[in-house]
């Protein structure tokens, strides 16, 4: 009976999103960055509760978190979408081996998806528009095959960092061709999607029109890493890398919103 019952215990992951709280957590933060206080106030629930509950969810490594650059008195919170999606597989094949199988983010979207008659539109936005925002907007329209519209933006724009080039062109993404452009030139169009990923300009982010899903994804800014050549281009690969993975399930999500709208 011993084993029976050591068999039937639910893997660690299953556990720790059960808990409704918990769930709700991840939920959020499966399609934004989000502050504590914005957790608190999204879920109804008292601070204490809200940071126990995190606090459980960072030892698991299954969120990260990072000291807001805009305001330094709040951090932000993020989903470790790899780590998930290992120990959802990990959990899966615990039950059956046929449940091992799921979505390879790690793909490119292929060019029969994100079919649709009017193209999603989708607006990247950081304060200068020199590597972040930029590094997003070449790799979405690689990933998509193009099938999707997607530009940058900033606040304050400056000009094309050359690491950036650099580092997209590790991944075999070139942007040498794109240049900073102001948000100004963008307030008035229509997006479906506008992405902030910087900190500083999501605090300034103005209304689009048709009240687009505004999601926001806080990155370092790697222009500001000090050090030799060398480590600062890593600086540059490292955010390019982690783009590349969010926006892998970017277009995952995308594609299922779609489907739904038909």
């Amino acid at each position: 009976m011993s084993t029976l019952r050591s068999s039937l215990q639910s893997p660690g992951l299953f556990k720790l999103l059960s808990h409704d709280l918990r769930w709700g957590i991840v939920s959020l933060l499966a399609k934004s960055d989000y502050s504590g206080q914005e957790l608190i106030r999204f879920l109804k629930q008292p601070q204490n509760l809200i940071s126990y509950h995190l606090k459980l969810l960072l030892a698991q490594h299954l969120i990260k978190e990072r000291r807001n650059n805009a305001d330094e008195r709040s951090i932000y919170f993020s989903l470790d979408l790899e780590t998930l999606r290992s120990l959802y597989i990990a959990s899966g094949a615990a039950l059956h081996p046929g449940l091992s199988l799921c979505t390879d983010p790690s793909a490119t979207v292929p060019e029969h998806l994100l079919s649709s008659e009017k193209p999603v539109r989708v607006l990247f936005l950081c304060t200068q528009n020199s590597a972040r925002s930029q590094m997003a907007e070449g790799l979405l329209r690689t990933l998509s095959h193009e099938r999707i519209e997607v530009t940058s933006a900033g606040s304050h724009p400056a000009v094309l960092h050359p690491m950036a080039i650099q580092a997209a062109a590790m991944l075999g993404i070139d942007i040498s061709q794109q240049h900073a452009k102001s948000l100004d030139a963008f307030v008035d169009q229509s997006f479906d999607y506008v992405i902030t990923v910087c900190d500083r300009v999501r605090e300034a982010c103005p209304a689009f029109p048709g009240a687009p899903e505004q999601i926001h994804w806080s990155f370092p800014d790697p222009d500001q890493v000090e050090g030799t050549e060398e480590e600062r281009l890593y600086a540059f690969e490292q955010i390019a890398q982690q783009l590349s993975i969010r926006i892998r399930y970017l277009l995952l999500l995308i594609e299922q919103e779609q489907k739904q709208k038909k």
